[in-house]
């Protein structure tokens, strides 16, 4: 993503990408939305989620109808909350291990009992 967003304004492909990116994320924000009658947090983690300010305002633009406001400083800060006072819904980014996580999913799926050095 981030090799899209510095060549998106001079490769129409990069911009493609991360235009239709971000409608799918904010199609699947809708659909959940609708099946858990409507949201009161919206985290965003991972790379992207973590890293992305102006992938988190595009896929946010236009979420206003279900409470979704963000500040547009504290987006691009990267603070814990993005959300504006007036949000319905707090939005937040949360840091996340994904590797660890992988891991801790493969050995729970082959049934490993692995176990985390922090958790000993």
């Amino acid at each position: 993503m981030r090799d899209l967003l510095k060549h998106e304004t001079q490769d129409v492909r990069a911009a493609e990408a991360v235009a239709l990116f971000c409608y799918q994320v904010k199609k699947w924000i809708g659909a959940f939305a609708a099946a858990l009658g409507g949201l009161d947090t919206l985290v965003f983690a991972g790379g992207i989620g973590e890293n992305a300010p102006p992938v988190r305002a595009r896929i946010c633009e236009g979420l206003g109808f279900l409470g979704i406001e963000l500040e547009e400083k504290r987006n691009a800060a990267n603070e814990g909350v993005i959300s504006s006072a007036n949000s319905r819904v707090v939005v937040r980014v949360i840091r996340t291990d994904e590797e660890l996580m992988i891991a801790k999913t493969v050995c729970q799926v082959l049934g490993l009992g692995c176990k985390n050095k922090k958790e000993n």
